[in-house]
């Protein structure tokens, strides 16, 4: 796999990233639908769909990039269950405080672990700012990280955004690194509770963003699957389809369960 990036969308957050010989695993979600989930505050969200591809027929994982423990839609029963057995987790240091495991590495934004194995080219992971709800809403939605993961085999940077609200911090990630894949958490979630607030991007921002980082592939995830999201998988694809040629063809659009290389 030295050179390659391949992506499996299992559903809503978690996707299969395999790179450089190595097989991440981000926000495992693997429970079946039709549950109602609560997200704290009197705010909940049902479970729409199920998993493309089962939890147990995933191959080994070496690592769990964890944006967030504490909402189900990133991370659910099965999905926690899936953790002890995986050689590294990483996440927030709250979640890394939550989980107890000695698998797990916290990490604050802009701080660095590194996934090193003798036989392997070493990966280099940094978390990125995100801000899962409006402007002051940080203690009521708790921490939440992206990634950047960084091959040293020639493959360029990914980016993977995490659920957040578009904000200043992200302009800096193509700053500091060229991006060459992004994952984008999209849907635009809404809950009646708090009406018209927004607890993560839309089309307009991903368009926004994609202009921003200019990465040669952008692939939207974590937009379809839950009741909470607010802007249908339809719209959102009209949107990002309506862009100008260049940017809509950095656009990647994966089949769930189907293994892509991008």
């Amino acid at each position: 796999m030295t050179g390659e990036l391949r992506l499996v969308h299992i559903g809503g957050p978690t996707l299969l990233i395999e790179v450089d010989g190595w097989r991440l695993l981000v926000d495992p979600t693997f429970d079946p639908p039709g549950r109602r989930y609560g997200f704290g505050f009197g705010t909940s969200s049902v479970k729409l769909t199920g998993p493309a591809i089962g939890v147990d027929d995933l191959p080994p994982i070496d690592v769990v990039l964890l944006s967030h423990d504490h909402h189900a839609d990133n991370l659910d029963d099965a999905g926690r269950r899936l953790l002890p057995e995986v050689p590294r987790v990483v996440s927030t240091r709250a979640a890394a405080r939550r989980l107890r495991m000695p698998n797990v590495t916290g990490l604050d934004p802009w701080s660095t672990t590194e996934i090193c194995d003798p036989d392997r080219p070493t990966l280099r992971v940094t978390a990125t700012p995100c801000r899962h709800g409006p402007a002051g809403s940080r203690p009521i939605v708790g921490d939440v990280v992206g990634f950047v993961v960084e091959p040293t085999a020639g493959t360029g940077a990914i980016w993977i955004t995490g659920d957040t609200v578009k904000i200043p911090a992200l302009a800096e990630v193509p700053r500091r690194f060229t991006i060459d894949t992004m994952i984008m958490h999209l849907g635009r979630v809404r809950f009646p509770l708090t009406g018209p607030l927004r607890y993560s991007m839309d089309g307009r921002d991903a368009l926004e963003l994609v202009r921003t980082v200019r990465p040669r592939r952008a692939v939207p995830v974590h937009y379809e699957g839950w009741s909470h999201f607010s802007e249908p998988a339809a719209d959102l694809q009209h949107v990002l389809d309506a862009a100008d040629q260049q940017l809509r063809e950095r656009v990647v659009w994966l089949t769930p369960g189907v293994p892509t290389r991008v």
